[in-house]
């Protein structure tokens, strides 16, 4: 990238959302015949590749928070795909679980994906694309934005919006 380019930034935060709604565009475009989104793709793919999840347990897994993931989970319910049980050892708890239509619209989904994974990897290189994932783990595990941040930061969003007042 040239100094030039327009979406050449030094903000960390710029820089990863503009290529995740980049390679969201992208890997959604190529989902599209199978009638779900990435999001979406990812909430199916756990279910089926490991039963039955909590609600907490995923939010975990795909790194979110557990009502945004219920806000996904809704298109999923509505069209039957996915189905929330009681709960195995606590039946307070709820599991997500992949219905028949659901591994059928996956079935679907699944050479779709790998085909985006598999351009995706052309056009950026298998070794860049290992590093990126492997860095993008590295970063999701640092726990920023999860308090331990905020304490540090001399004008975190909750002490700014309080000095306003």
């Amino acid at each position: 990238m040239s100094q030039d380019d327009p979406l050449r930034t030094l903000c960390n935060c710029l820089a990863l959302r503009q290529a995740s709604r980049h390679v969201t565009q992208f890997y959604d475009q190529v989902l599209a015949p199978s009638g779900i989104r990435t999001t979406q793709y990812s909430i199916l793919h756990r279910a089926q590749t490991q039963g039955p999840l909590t609600v907490n347990a995923l939010a975990d897994q795909l790194v979110m928070d557990p009502s945004t993931l219920t806000h996904n989970l809704r298109p999923l319910l509505k069209d039957g795909l996915v189905v929330l049980e009681v709960g195995r050892t606590d039946r307070r708890q709820r599991a997500i679980a992949i219905t028949p239509e659901g591994q059928g619209v996956y079935r679907k989904a699944r050479p779709l994906w790998l085909r985006a994974q598999a351009d995706f990897e052309r056009a950026v290189g298998n070794t860049q694309a290992t590093a990126l994932r492997d860095l993008l783990a590295t970063v999701a595990r640092t726990g920023l934005g999860q308090g331990e941040a905020e304490a540090e930061a001399p004008l975190a969003p909750k002490a700014a919006s309080r000095r306003r007042r």
